[in-house]
């Protein structure tokens, strides 16, 4: 059987075939280069963020099921002027504001069982590479650099030339002639020297005042785009088996990136481009401007994260994922069955060892042979539980089963190698490795309401955490009142005022 993936560049499914396979010795496994963009670290992760990293850790666990060694690369954006801005908000450094949120992601990917990446490349270790993409890029008449004008600054912007990349929009199926200045708010940004309103910033002049790094352009920092397309090369080559992310970097990051790149390498920047579905809530997109923003944190303080993981790979990775309660009530049901299977199949093969069923195994690969169809392999998954749970029941009340030992042995190695490859983590049975179990949110109503004593302990805690200025622990007991239905408004005067919702 081979393995197809749907490649956003060439708009239709493939064969996937890594560029080392024609290389790799007899009897030795394929290596597959894959880089996922990674977040930028001004904030804790949305629910967004924990679909695209349960999607593309669903997918490198796969391939290494399937037999091939993936390097897993996967980078941090450590320079932005949004963490510029936190920084400035709370009196703080931008290297401060990125390291509490890179533990912060840490924490909240662990709880999903996201295996680490073998490399986390950052914008602030890798400015030589970044230097020489953007310099290779002015050499070749790609980028051109304009002097700063704004007061205060002394320096120049660095620009990328778009019209001069004649391929511009392959990815994204964009014309320039269709595209406008500002698209996405990414392209376009404001520079008075600039040629062409569809040119991006590769490097941006900043004022003394500012954080930045020194560069041959002068004092400043560098432009989104040109980080990936610098770490990609610099960690994995000119020439990559998988470019991953989400649905909303088509156009213009991921377009930009393969712009940097391919005029300088002459070579693709990757054979697969992979992008998975946006996350909506309750049938609209999730915005802070819509209220509906929901940050990972609060999901997992009212769902189990196993529970989450299955809501999130019960839809096929490229389609869009609406997010209700009655969803994510059908899910916590879903892992409960789940691990009563989990049970049932640790009991069968206690103290003997099978082979999974290879009927099971045959199916759940056809399923994920198919671009990744997880949908498909968790619904053999169910099968399996639900199979053992009767077989077990019947075991428990009449002394007997229909299947032969060694049948529900195997079975139940199949089950738990399935739920493995797609990323599910047990212990004992009702736990999660790693993590509590969350609360479904309909059962909220049934838990003691806080007394208004307990509110004001937790806000006075939040209010020392915050003149400590131990923000991340601030930011966790705001978290947590807010799962359990309290609204806080900071006042200027620096009291808070809090509201059961």
């Amino acid at each position: 059987m081979a393995l197809v993936v749907y490649n956003t560049l060439a708009r239709r499914k493939e064969v996937f075939q890594p560029l080392s396979a024609a290389e790799t010795p007899p009897g030795e496994k394929p290596w597959v280069r894959m880089y996922v963009c990674g977040v930028t670290v001004y904030d804790l992760c949305h629910l967004g963020h924990a679909r695209t990293y349960v999607v593309w850790d669903t997918v490198r666990r796969y391939l290494e099921w399937r037999g091939y060694r993936v390097k897993y690369v996967q980078n941090f954006t450590d320079v932005d002027d949004k963490i510029l801005k936190r920084a400035l908000e709370r009196g703080e450094s931008m290297q401060a504001v990125a390291e509490r949120f890179i533990a912060e992601y840490f924490q909240d990917m662990d709880r999903l069982n996201i295996k680490r990446a073998d490399l986390y490349p950052r914008v602030t270790r890798s400015l030589p590479a970044i230097f020489e993409l953007i310099q290779s890029l002015e050499l070749k008449g790609f980028a051109y650099r304009v002097r700063a004008c704004q007061e205060r600054i002394s320096g120049y912007d660095v620009y990328y030339a778009v019209r001069k990349f004649p391929d511009y929009g392959q990815l994204s199926g964009c014309k320039l002639e269709e595209l406008e200045a500002g698209a996405s708010g990414r392209v376009g940004e404001e520079g008075a020297g600039k040629r062409d309103p569809l040119d991006f910033a590769l490097w941006k002049a900043a004022p003394p005042s500012e954080p930045g790094f020194e560069s041959p352009w002068g004092w400043g920092r560098p432009g989104w785009h040109i980080e990936c397309s610098a770490m990609v090369r610099e960690n994995l080559g000119d020439h990559i088996d998988i470019h991953a992310g989400g649905a909303d970097l088509i156009f213009p990051h991921h377009e930009n990136e393969l712009a940097q790149s391919e005029p300088i390498t002459g070579k693709p920047l990757a054979k697969y481009w992979l992008h998975n579905g946006f996350v909506n809530v309750n049938g609209e997109k999730m915005s802070k401007s819509l209220g509906n923003f929901t940050t990972l944190r609060q999901a997992l303080a009212l769902y189990h994260p196993m529970a989450l993981r299955l809501f999130l790979l019960q839809t096929h990775y490229r389609s869009p994922i609406d997010l209700t309660e009655a969803g994510m009530q059908a899910a916590s049901r879903g892992w409960e069955t789940l691990e009563k299977g989990i049970h049932c199949a640790q009991q069968f093969c206690q103290g003997e060892t099978a082979s999974p069923a290879a009927e099971a195994m045959q199916a759940f690969q056809e399923a994920m042979d198919d671009d990744f169809g997880t949908p498909g392999a968790l619904a053999l998954a169910f099968e399996l539980a639900k199979e053992l749970i009767r077989e077990h029941n019947l075991s428990t009340h009449e002394g007997c089963t229909h299947l032969e030992p060694q049948v529900l042995r195997q079975k139940g190695a199949a089950l738990l190698e399935i739920l493995a490859t797609l990323g599910f983590c047990w212990t004992q049975p009702g736990t999660a490795q790693g993590s509590e179990k969350g609360v479904a949110k309909g059962e909220l109503a049934k838990l003691p309401p806080l007394e208004d004593a307990q509110i004001e302990e937790l806000v006075a805690q939040r209010t020392a955490a915050r003149r400590a200025k131990n923000f991340a622990e601030a930011d966790r007991i705001r978290e947590q009142l807010k799962a359990l239905g309290i609204t806080l408004i900071d006042q200027k005067d620096g009291t808070t005022r809090w509201l059961r919702e």
